[in-house]
């Protein structure tokens, strides 16, 4: 089995360091479901793959005018 086209997988402490928010906030936005930032529940452990994390921070993205063409 070939592991190139596999989607790292981050855990809760891994996905907070990557966007630069805490562990506490993670936690936060997971359970009120109030940001919409995608995890997967293993037995009791958050999983976030890091498709799910980049699509999250495009979506969040201010002023990003595009020229008129």
């Amino acid at each position: 089995m070939t592991t190139a086209n596999v989607d790292p997988r981050y855990s809760r402490a891994e996905a907070a360091k990557y966007l630069g928010i805490s562990i506490h906030t993670l936690h936060s936005w997971g359970s009120s479901g109030q940001q919409g930032l995608r995890f997967y529940r293993v037995g009791r452990r958050c999983i976030y793959l890091k498709s799910d994390l980049d699509a999250y921070l495009a979506a969040s993205v201010v002023g990003d005018k595009k020229e008129a063409a």
